[in-house]
């Protein structure tokens, strides 16, 4: 009996271990509740500091113009940074494969007109 109680507990603490040692590699998968915690107002400055900002998205102008907005829209920083993550992309990127995926929703074609038979567009 005690064996079985010893193999257990090895076996749970390799396990655990393991999930420890690779959890970079599932920690995306989890799925967070929004409610289990509210997160303070970001700002700009937060966002720079988490690698939200790039050459072509450059948030530094608006943290030196003072701007008293909150930050990014925090669905789409969320999403943006599990694609980083998952993808192992820059944040342009991660940006352009969000986009893209957000158009496709919305049922926007990659030209940027909208694929609904009914539009009419004058032009």
């Amino acid at each position: 009996m005690g064996y079985i109680l010893y193999s257990l507990t090895f076996l749970a603490f390799v396990l655990f271990l393991v999930l420890y040692l690779t959890r970079e590699s599932w920690i995306s998968y989890v799925p967070i509740p929004d409610y289990i915690y509210t997160r303070l107002p970001t700002s700009f400055q937060s966002e720079i500091e988490n690698g939200f900002t790039s050459d072509d998205f450059d948030l530094q102008q608006n943290v030196n113009g003072r701007d008293q907005r909150q930050g990014l829209d925090q669905a789409a920083k969320r999403e943006v940074g599990k694609i980083m993550k998952r993808n192992k992309v820059g944040f342009d990127e991660a940006r352009r494969l969000y986009m893209q995926r957000r158009f496709r929703d919305e049922g926007i074609g990659e030209d940027g007109i909208p694929r609904d038979p009914k539009f009419v567009s004058f032009s």
